[in-house]
Protein backbone atom coordinates (compact mmCIF):
# COMPACT_ATOMS: atom_id res chain seq x y z
CA UNK A 1 0.00 0.00 0.00
CA UNK A 2 1.22 3.12 -1.04
CA UNK A 3 -0.19 5.34 2.29
CA UNK A 4 2.73 7.48 4.29
CA UNK A 5 3.25 5.98 7.83
CA UNK A 6 0.60 7.62 10.22
CA UNK A 7 -2.39 8.14 7.25
CA UNK A 8 -5.81 6.93 8.31
CA UNK A 9 -6.23 4.07 5.62
CA UNK A 10 -9.45 2.45 7.13
CA UNK A 11 -12.57 2.77 9.36
CA UNK A 12 -14.14 -0.02 10.99
CA UNK A 13 -17.54 -0.23 12.79
CA UNK A 14 -18.22 -2.72 15.59
CA UNK A 15 -21.52 -3.40 15.99
CA UNK A 16 -24.58 -5.23 17.28
CA UNK A 17 -26.65 -5.68 14.58
CA UNK A 18 -24.61 -5.41 11.05
CA UNK A 19 -27.91 -5.62 8.89
CA UNK A 20 -29.38 -2.45 10.81
CA UNK A 21 -26.41 -0.73 10.58
CA UNK A 22 -26.22 -1.31 6.75
CA UNK A 23 -29.69 0.05 6.42
CA UNK A 24 -28.90 3.27 8.73
CA UNK A 25 -25.51 4.56 6.89
CA UNK A 26 -27.17 3.77 3.69
CA UNK A 27 -29.52 6.39 4.80
CA UNK A 28 -27.55 8.69 6.05
CA UNK A 29 -23.88 8.91 4.61
CA UNK A 30 -25.30 7.02 1.13
CA UNK A 31 -23.05 3.75 1.84
CA UNK A 32 -23.64 0.82 -0.10
CA UNK A 33 -22.36 -2.07 1.37
CA UNK A 34 -20.80 -5.74 0.25
CA UNK A 35 -19.25 -8.69 1.59
CA UNK A 36 -15.75 -8.87 2.09
CA UNK A 37 -13.63 -10.60 -0.76
CA UNK A 38 -12.81 -14.16 0.34
CA UNK A 39 -14.78 -14.21 3.26
CA UNK A 40 -17.75 -16.09 5.33
CA UNK A 41 -19.99 -13.17 4.76
CA UNK A 42 -19.36 -11.88 8.68
CA UNK A 43 -17.37 -8.84 7.75
CA UNK A 44 -18.75 -6.24 5.31
CA UNK A 45 -17.68 -3.12 3.51
CA UNK A 46 -19.08 0.39 3.18
CA UNK A 47 -18.47 2.14 -0.14
CA UNK A 48 -18.75 4.95 -2.15
CA UNK A 49 -19.43 5.24 -6.06
CA UNK A 50 -15.16 5.34 -6.40
CA UNK A 51 -13.88 3.24 -3.41
CA UNK A 52 -14.25 1.09 -0.11
CA UNK A 53 -14.41 3.20 3.29
CA UNK A 54 -14.36 0.94 5.71
CA UNK A 55 -16.11 -2.46 7.27
CA UNK A 56 -17.98 -3.36 9.41
CA UNK A 57 -18.74 -6.19 11.67
CA UNK A 58 -20.83 -7.60 14.83
CA UNK A 59 -19.41 -6.99 18.07
CA UNK A 60 -19.03 -10.70 19.64
CA UNK A 61 -20.50 -11.26 23.44
CA UNK A 62 -17.07 -11.71 24.66
CA UNK A 63 -16.06 -8.50 23.74
CA UNK A 64 -19.04 -6.64 25.31
CA UNK A 65 -18.42 -8.70 28.37
CA UNK A 66 -15.14 -7.14 28.61
CA UNK A 67 -16.65 -3.45 28.10
CA UNK A 68 -16.40 -2.44 24.50
CA UNK A 69 -19.24 -1.27 23.17
CA UNK A 70 -21.00 -0.09 19.43
CA UNK A 71 -18.68 1.81 17.74
CA UNK A 72 -16.17 3.33 15.17
CA UNK A 73 -12.13 2.43 15.36
CA UNK A 74 -9.49 3.56 12.86
CA UNK A 75 -6.58 1.76 11.15
CA UNK A 76 -3.40 3.97 10.93
CA UNK A 77 -1.01 3.08 8.10
CA UNK A 78 2.71 2.06 9.56
CA UNK A 79 5.44 0.75 8.05
CA UNK A 80 5.97 -2.41 10.64
CA UNK A 81 3.03 -3.23 12.56
CA UNK A 82 5.14 -5.75 15.12
CA UNK A 83 7.52 -3.21 15.62
CA UNK A 84 4.59 -0.15 16.33
CA UNK A 85 2.72 -2.99 18.18
CA UNK A 86 5.54 -3.20 20.65
CA UNK A 87 6.27 0.35 21.07
CA UNK A 88 2.49 1.20 21.98
CA UNK A 89 3.38 -1.51 24.47
CA UNK A 90 6.50 0.23 26.17
CA UNK A 91 4.45 3.51 26.48
CA UNK A 92 2.17 2.37 28.58
CA UNK A 93 -0.87 1.18 26.16
CA UNK A 94 -2.07 -2.20 25.40
CA UNK A 95 -2.46 -4.70 22.97
CA UNK A 96 -6.10 -6.28 22.43
CA UNK A 97 -5.55 -8.41 19.40
CA UNK A 98 -1.50 -9.41 18.47
CA UNK A 99 0.02 -8.71 14.52
CA UNK A 100 -2.30 -10.76 12.69
CA UNK A 101 -1.87 -11.51 9.10
CA UNK A 102 -4.92 -11.52 6.78
CA UNK A 103 -4.24 -13.29 3.42
CA UNK A 104 -4.04 -10.72 0.29
CA UNK A 105 -4.61 -8.26 2.42
CA UNK A 106 -2.07 -7.45 5.20
CA UNK A 107 -0.89 -7.85 8.49
CA UNK A 108 -2.59 -5.76 12.02
CA UNK A 109 -2.96 -5.13 15.58
CA UNK A 110 -5.62 -3.73 17.70
CA UNK A 111 -4.21 -2.00 20.01
CA UNK A 112 -4.86 1.14 22.64
CA UNK A 113 -2.96 3.64 23.43
CA UNK A 114 -2.29 4.71 27.23
CA UNK A 115 -5.89 6.07 28.26
CA UNK A 116 -7.72 2.97 27.28
CA UNK A 117 -8.69 4.45 23.34
CA UNK A 118 -8.73 1.46 21.04
CA UNK A 119 -7.36 1.43 17.08
CA UNK A 120 -5.93 -0.71 14.76
CA UNK A 121 -2.58 -0.31 13.16
CA UNK A 122 -1.60 -1.82 9.47
CA UNK A 123 0.40 -2.44 6.96
CA UNK A 124 -1.55 -3.37 3.91
CA UNK A 125 -0.40 -5.30 1.08
CA UNK A 126 -2.60 -4.59 -1.68
CA UNK A 127 -1.30 -1.97 -4.35
CA UNK A 128 -2.80 1.34 -4.63
CA UNK A 129 -3.34 4.31 -2.08
CA UNK A 130 -6.44 4.13 0.22
CA UNK A 131 -8.74 6.88 -0.27
CA UNK A 132 -10.87 6.16 2.63
CA UNK A 133 -9.64 9.85 4.12
CA UNK A 134 -9.71 12.23 1.54
CA UNK A 135 -11.44 15.54 2.89
CA UNK A 136 -12.69 16.56 -0.61
CA UNK A 137 -14.79 14.05 -1.59
CA UNK A 138 -18.43 12.84 -0.17
CA UNK A 139 -19.20 9.69 1.66
CA UNK A 140 -15.24 9.39 2.55
CA UNK A 141 -14.04 10.56 5.93
CA UNK A 142 -13.09 13.76 6.44
CA UNK A 143 -11.45 14.08 10.11
CA UNK A 144 -10.04 12.34 12.71
CA UNK A 145 -10.65 13.93 16.09
CA UNK A 146 -9.70 12.32 19.24
CA UNK A 147 -10.88 13.39 22.31
CA UNK A 148 -8.47 12.76 25.61
CA UNK A 149 -7.99 13.03 29.38
CA UNK A 150 -4.69 14.72 28.74
CA UNK A 151 -4.62 16.15 25.44
CA UNK A 152 -0.64 16.65 25.81
CA UNK A 153 0.26 13.34 26.81
CA UNK A 154 -1.95 11.97 24.00
CA UNK A 155 -0.16 13.91 21.41
CA UNK A 156 3.02 13.01 22.46
CA UNK A 157 1.66 9.06 21.94
CA UNK A 158 0.54 9.56 18.84
CA UNK A 159 3.55 11.54 17.44
CA UNK A 160 6.05 9.28 18.71
CA UNK A 161 3.98 6.18 17.14
CA UNK A 162 3.55 8.25 13.74
CA UNK A 163 5.59 11.70 13.51
CA UNK A 164 2.51 13.37 13.71
CA UNK A 165 3.20 17.37 13.94
CA UNK A 166 0.97 19.96 16.22
CA UNK A 167 -0.68 22.65 13.52
CA UNK A 168 -2.91 25.81 15.11
CA UNK A 169 -4.96 25.60 17.97
CA UNK A 170 -7.99 27.36 18.89
CA UNK A 171 -9.23 28.15 22.71
CA UNK A 172 -12.21 25.93 24.25
CA UNK A 173 -12.17 28.34 27.60
CA UNK A 174 -12.12 25.09 30.39
CA UNK A 175 -11.33 22.39 28.22
CA UNK A 176 -7.80 24.00 26.92
CA UNK A 177 -7.44 24.25 23.35
CA UNK A 178 -8.62 22.80 20.34
CA UNK A 179 -5.38 21.20 18.57
CA UNK A 180 -4.82 20.58 15.21
CA UNK A 181 -2.76 17.35 14.23
CA UNK A 182 -1.10 17.40 11.05
CA UNK A 183 0.51 14.76 8.77
CA UNK A 184 3.32 15.32 6.45
CA UNK A 185 1.78 18.79 6.49
CA UNK A 186 -1.85 18.15 5.91
CA UNK A 187 -4.08 18.85 8.72
CA UNK A 188 -6.10 15.54 9.25
CA UNK A 189 -7.84 16.15 12.53
CA UNK A 190 -7.81 17.19 16.29
CA UNK A 191 -7.10 16.53 19.70
CA UNK A 192 -8.91 18.11 22.95
CA UNK A 193 -9.21 17.08 26.52
CA UNK A 194 -12.33 15.40 27.05
CA UNK A 195 -15.43 17.04 29.22
CA UNK A 196 -15.51 15.66 32.81
CA UNK A 197 -18.88 14.58 32.36
CA UNK A 198 -18.78 13.33 28.73
CA UNK A 199 -18.36 9.93 27.21
CA UNK A 200 -14.72 7.93 27.59
CA UNK A 201 -11.86 8.89 26.08
CA UNK A 202 -12.31 8.10 22.19
CA UNK A 203 -11.53 8.91 18.91
CA UNK A 204 -14.70 10.55 16.92
CA UNK A 205 -14.29 10.43 12.78
CA UNK A 206 -16.14 12.59 10.57
CA UNK A 207 -17.44 11.72 7.44
CA UNK A 208 -18.26 13.93 4.28
CA UNK A 209 -22.15 14.41 3.43
CA UNK A 210 -23.59 16.64 0.44
CA UNK A 211 -26.19 18.73 2.31
CA UNK A 212 -25.85 18.32 6.06
CA UNK A 213 -29.55 19.22 6.93
CA UNK A 214 -30.57 16.30 4.56
CA UNK A 215 -28.31 14.31 6.31
CA UNK A 216 -29.43 14.90 10.18
CA UNK A 217 -32.69 14.48 9.20
CA UNK A 218 -31.98 11.18 8.04
CA UNK A 219 -30.29 10.56 11.50
CA UNK A 220 -33.49 11.38 13.53
CA UNK A 221 -35.70 9.65 10.97
CA UNK A 222 -33.47 6.17 10.87
CA UNK A 223 -33.68 6.07 14.81
CA UNK A 224 -30.26 7.61 15.30
CA UNK A 225 -29.88 10.93 18.26
CA UNK A 226 -28.11 13.98 17.09
CA UNK A 227 -25.72 15.09 20.81
CA UNK A 228 -24.69 18.10 18.81
CA UNK A 229 -25.65 20.23 15.93
CA UNK A 230 -25.59 21.35 13.40
CA UNK A 231 -22.94 23.96 14.22
CA UNK A 232 -20.77 26.07 11.97
CA UNK A 233 -17.05 25.04 11.93
CA UNK A 234 -14.18 27.28 10.00
CA UNK A 235 -14.35 26.64 6.40
CA UNK A 236 -18.20 27.31 5.89
CA UNK A 237 -19.20 24.30 6.75
CA UNK A 238 -21.11 22.54 9.43
CA UNK A 239 -21.02 19.32 11.41
CA UNK A 240 -22.86 17.11 13.69
CA UNK A 241 -22.28 14.75 16.37
CA UNK A 242 -24.53 11.72 16.99
CA UNK A 243 -25.20 8.04 17.82
CA UNK A 244 -26.79 4.95 15.27
CA UNK A 245 -29.49 3.27 16.70
CA UNK A 246 -27.14 0.67 18.28
CA UNK A 247 -25.07 3.46 19.98
CA UNK A 248 -21.87 3.85 18.19
CA UNK A 249 -20.54 7.69 17.87
CA UNK A 250 -20.15 9.45 14.53
CA UNK A 251 -19.60 12.83 13.10
CA UNK A 252 -21.03 14.08 9.39
CA UNK A 253 -19.67 17.15 8.10
CA UNK A 254 -20.64 19.17 4.87
CA UNK A 255 -22.05 22.24 3.47
CA UNK A 256 -25.88 24.17 4.44
CA UNK A 257 -27.81 24.06 1.06
CA UNK A 258 -31.37 23.97 2.34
Amino acid sequence: MANSHGDFIWYELLTTDPDAAARFYGAVVGWRNRPAEGGDGAYRIFKTDDADIGGFTVLRPECEQTGMRPGWLGYVGVRDVDATAHEVVRAGGRQHVPPTDIPGVGRFAMVADPQGVSFYVMRGTMEGTSTAFAQDKVGHCHWNELAASDQNTAFSFYASLFGWEKGDAMPMGELGEYRFILQNGTMIGAMMNRRPDGPPPAWTFYFGVADIDVAARAVSENGGTIHDGPAEVPGGVFIIVASDPQGALFGLVGPRRS
